[in-house]
């Protein structure tokens, strides 16, 4: 590679970066006073308990799908609609330090970032052995079954894998707004 086209990739890299971090403050400075309420440390935890519980049934849901109970899945809806604006508050009221640029936090905050990251990183990559597991296991198996029984093992396979996506996604966000302390009045 050619030191030009080094300094154009780290160029793109840098305006990339620059773009986040003006991104990011332009959205602090309009979320900075939203929920004032919402940012003590106690109702963050309450926050992260939702959280975790509407992954804990998006992740039941999936393992009952794989037991061939289709209407099961009705419930991921009502999960879905519960988990999302918990997860917009909790990004909120947290400041999104989870996702935040390196430009906007100071070393102590980019600590705590990248060990929350890690944190989420690890759980997803082993708990994706679940349902590529399973995905294997019965694709080996089901030689001679029917499309019915093939489409719901790949929709279960689905459910499990993206609450697997979605529980180390969000994982980061939910130690970091379980831990930080109540902002200074």
């Amino acid at each position: 590679m050619s030191p030009s086209t080094r300094q154009a990739d780290r160029n793109l890299i840098d305006r990339y970066q620059d773009f986040r971090t003006r991104r990011f403050l332009k959205h602090e400075r309009t979320y900075a006073n939203s929920l004032p309420r919402w940012r003590t440390q106690r109702r963050r935890r309450m926050l992260v308990v939702v959280m975790a519980a509407t992954l804990a049934v998006m992740l039941c849901v999936s393992v009952v799908c794989a037991f061939g109970f289709r209407q099961a899945a009705l419930i991921w809806l009502p999960a879905t609609l519960i988990f999302f604006p918990t997860f917009l508050v909790l990004q909120i009221v947290s400041g999104r330090q989870g996702d935040a640029p390196q430009g906007v936090l100071d070393e102590y905050e980019i600590q705590q970032r990248n060990s929350a990251r890690s944190i989420g990183l690890t759980v997803t990559q082993n708990l994706m052995l679940v349902p590529i597991l399973y995905l294997i296991v019965l694709s080996v198996n089901m030689r001679t079954a029917d499309a019915d029984a093939v489409r719901d093992m790949a929709y279960a396979g689905g459910l499990m894998a993206l609450a697997v996506l979605l529980i180390g996604g969000c994982l980061p966000v939910m130690i970091l707004g379980w831990s930080r302390p109540d902002p200074d009045a």
